[in-house]
């Protein structure tokens, strides 16, 4: 890993972030220590607009425009945790959004790749990206739904919007061992389910009720 994180934030934001971590994500669950430690280390408030910085480390989703936002830290740090890392591994992420989940997850592993659709959401990820000195992220606009099959398989492949079901080239795309973390269902009402290939077979387990904007492509929603 080749994460540095510049050093961006005062006195008072590490405090917001270690009350984060203190009050929203431990007593929910979040008990992996390089979890944690990256969730009480990036900033996320150099990921949202100047006017929002103030709520930042708050228990909610904020908007970044285009319709996108960037999801509640527990989120985050849930579905970080299920992906088990361990710190070698190359990670898909679909949906680059502001690049705060990226952040969390290139402190973690070896390498992310990560496919936005959105031009100006990529453009101000890279820029995130470039301001903390984060260097093992590479990142693409494309339809997310596809993955990324030139540098598959991924050791983890994490989802960061909900469509109507698991795309099938994702999981042609998981590494066997390797899991997978992906909202599925309706519009507006989502269950969290980790897919975890083994020996050839693929299992889906239900992990909890959430809420995310809709996967847009050729295999999720049709806009």
């Amino acid at each position: 890993m080749t994460v540095l994180f510049a050093s961006t934030a005062t006195h008072a934001y590490e405090k917001a972030r270690a009350r984060m971590v203190r009050e929203q994500l431990e007593p929910r669950g979040v008990t992996d220590p390089a979890v944690l430690a990256a969730m009480n280390r990036v900033p996320r408030h150099c990921f949202v607009d100047d006017a929002l910085c103030s709520q930042a480390y708050g228990d909610f989703s904020l908007p970044i425009g285009e319709g996108q936002t960037i999801s509640q830290p527990y989120v985050v740090a849930l579905m970080t945790q299920l992906l088990g890392l361990a710190g070698t591994e190359r990670v898909l992420e679909i949906g680059t959004g502001c690049g705060y989940q990226t952040a969390v997850l290139a402190a973690l592993c070896e390498r992310v790749y990560t496919v936005e659709r959105i031009k100006s959401l990529h453009a101000r990820a890279r820029r995130a990206f470039d301001k903390l000195h984060i260097f093992n992220v590479t990142g693409k606009i494309d339809d997310g739904t596809l993955g990324w099959p030139e540098h598959g398989p991924y050791d983890a492949i994490i989802v960061t919007a909900a469509g109507p079901s698991v795309p099938e080239p994702l999981v042609a795309q998981l590494a066997d061992p390797g899991v997978m973390v992906i909202p599925v269902g309706e519009r507006g009402n989502q269950k969290l389910v980790m897919v975890r290939k083994q020996d050839g077979e693929v299992a889906e387990r239900f992990v909890e009720d959430v809420k995310f904007v809709s996967l847009i492509g050729d295999h999720g929603w049709q806009v």
